[in-house]
């Protein structure tokens, strides 16, 4: 099932498996398999074992909404209003779904013509081949994760890369003294004459996205410079084989909150993340990891003049690079792109190099926010991982403090919580990076969900040592996992009324542990 019934099977999914508004209690019928909600028919639900549109129930609870039953956006966005505080924006929650609608039809509209122009496209380096590709593939759990708040279609078509566009930055004359640079600028930076000005002793040039309005009193060159594509994040694009350009953009994705904008002290925590994990490899340097050099950044102390030059290891030359999140797109020449490496021995190789990693980091107190955008598989004579934008790591100084300096301008990379961590590893390292592949391979055909939930624990298994016990009993032993509230806190309902200090590190209530047991798949 696809187009408009699967997406509102998906938000409505969302919607249960958050208990927004209380939602759950209106499950019921025999062994609770309908939803009934206020002023409307009942709903169909389904329980595990049964594939259809979206995740099979079992990933993050226990039944989903039945997609063959023809729900209409409008029809899930009315259940919504029905169960929502007055306080809730329930108006920009309707925007988003709509927005993701919309962008849904446009990306399946020029889905053969994208293919045809990737399909000629080079297919190695961190080039845009496969983030193209990721790009037509659903978020593994926000329902809404392919619209951007604010756009409309002809700047889709023209600026997001599903769509497979190139164009040219605008650039931006600051003062000097406004602006905060740090690193070494790539040899392709202008020159004032290359983008249409005068030299202008005293200032300094920052990149421009063409859909960002400047603040007041910056001065917008005439003339754009620099040819780009746009990677899967949108606002970050790729200039050449050897590095990418992040830069502020004003949209929101997953969720009306999360804005894509730039703030200034991220670029430096970033920073600061990235050398406490190269102090992990540095006594650790068999971990088969590889890490982007995100130490050129610069500012002028406002979220939308900033910028990201993200430049990648040699080992990236020449290989395919492959984020998680393109595993399971579409391949330009029919099936889907892990096929190309056989589906089960890459899956197994990628979650050694996974587990290893992500409980090595935990064992000195980090718990990375690297989901399957900022992970990629590079895949040369043996695969590692590429890893990339670290501003919402979670450290632990007490213990992570040995690798190096941990004074994070923003306080919520901070914690020293052990169960805080546990979250992070599983709602973004377990969930995200390895049982939503799993789940995924087993809805195309491609790996009998048995044997990829297997793969899982043995592989977690493998990773985990004895002196690994907390983080042990919060994943293979644990009755149930946490899950986040990203629809919740992200859209409906404020920080003051969830306490989420982070929207992106709100849980809501818990769901099955799929690694304990797969009798019903």
């Amino acid at each position: 099932m696809t187009g408009e019934p699967a997406l509102a099977a998906r938000v409505l999914d969302a919607l249960l498996r958050e208990d927004y508004g209380g939602l759950r209690r209106y499950a019921g019928g025999e062994d609770g398999a309908e939803l009934r909600p206020p002023g409307g028919p009942a709903i169909r639900l389904r329980s595990a074992g049964l594939p259809g549109a979206g995740l099979y129930p079992g990933f993050l609870a226990e039944r989903v909404v039945d997609p063959g039953q023809g729900l209409r956006l409008d029809d899930v966005l009315a259940i919504a209003r029905q169960v929502a505080d007055p306080r809730d924006d329930i108006a920009g929650f309707e925007q988003e779904c709509r927005e993701a609608l919309a962008a849904l039809r446009a990306q399946e509209s020029a889905r053969a013509a994208v293919l045809d122009r990737v399909r000629t496209a080079p297919d190695t380096g961190p080039g845009t081949y496969y983030e193209t590709l990721a790009a037509h593939a659903d978020h593994p759990v926000h329902p809404a994760g392919r619209g951007r708040a604010g756009l409309t279609e002809p700047e889709l078509l023209r600026y997001a890369p599903e769509f497979h566009p190139v164009f040219r930055l605008r650039w931006a004359a600051v003062p000097r003294e406004r602006v905060t640079a740090v690193g070494r600028r790539p040899a392709w930076w202008p020159a004032p004459a290359d983008v249409g000005l005068a030299p202008a002793p005293g200032h300094d040039l920052l990149p421009l996205h063409p859909l960002t309005v400047p603040p007041p009193r910056v001065r917008v060159a005439p003339e754009p410079y620099l040819e780009v594509r746009p990677t899967l994040s949108m606002r970050t694009v790729a200039v050449d084989p050897a590095a990418h350009l992040k830069v502020p953009l004003p949209t929101s994705t997953l969720g009306r909150r999360n804005r894509r904008t730039i703030a200034p002290d991220t670029l430096a925590d970033g920073a600061r993340a990235e050398r406490l994990l190269r102090g992990v490899l540095a006594r650790e340097p068999d971990l088969p990891v590889l890490l982007a050099d995100e130490q050129t950044y610069g500012h002028a102390g406002d979220p939308r003049l900033g910028y990201l030059v993200r430049r990648f290891p040699a080992e990236t030359a020449g290989v395919p690079v492959v984020p998680v999140a393109a595993l399971l797109a579409p391949a330009p020449d029919g099936g889907w792109v892990i096929e190309r490496w056989g589906a089960r021995e890459l899956f197994g190789t990628y979650l050694t190099a996974l587990f290893r990693w992500n409980v090595a980091l935990f064992r000195y107190g980090i718990a990375l926010e690297a989901h399957q955008q900022n992970v990629s598989l590079v895949l040369g004579d043996r695969l590692a991982l590429l890893l990339k934008d670290n501003d919402g790591a979670l450290v632990d100084p007490r213990r992570a403090g040995a690798l190096g300096p941990c004074d994070f301008a923003d306080t919520r990379m901070r914690t020293t919580d052990p169960e805080a961590l546990a979250r992070v590893f599983v709602t973004i390292t377990l969930h995200l990076c390895a049982a939503a592949p799993a789940f995924g391979l087993a809805e195309r055909g491609l790996l009998p969900l048995r044997t990829g939930l297997g793969l899982v624990r043995e592989r977690l298994d493998a990773a985990l040592g004895p002196e690994d016990a907390h983080l042990r009993a919060r994943t293979l032993d644990a009755d149930r996992l946490p899950t986040k509230a990203m629809v919740t806190a992200g859209t409906l309902v404020d920080k003051a009324r969830t306490g989420a200090r982070d929207i992106n590190k709100h849980y809501g209530p818990p769901g099955p542990n799929y690694l304990r047991d797969d009798s019903c798949y």
